[in-house]
């Protein structure tokens, strides 16, 4: 799980770079992605997730719990 967002899925795309003359090669999209520590009230100590720009904004807006528990109903984390 080297390069997806614990919290949106967002993982890397590939696509083609194309040239002037349109020739095309194989190249990566990668999301942004950023290792950060949040502040849970409810646990009391930092949480480290690898997280994208867009789930930072996510955890924002709707909390860090509720971010939380929506991205372990997805699959994308595993809280113990």
């Amino acid at each position: 799980m080297s390069r997806v967002c614990q919290v949106t899925g967002k993982k890397r795309m590939i696509g083609n770079n194309v040239s002037h003359s349109r020739r095309r090669t194989k190249r990566e999209f990668a999301p942004n992605l950023k290792t950060k520590k949040f502040w849970s009230e409810e646990e009391g100590r930092f949480i480290t997730l690898k997280v994208s720009c867009n789930g930072m904004k996510t955890i924002y807006k709707n909390g860090l719990a509720e971010t939380l528990k929506r991205a372990e109903a997805k699959g994308l984390i595993k809280i113990v």
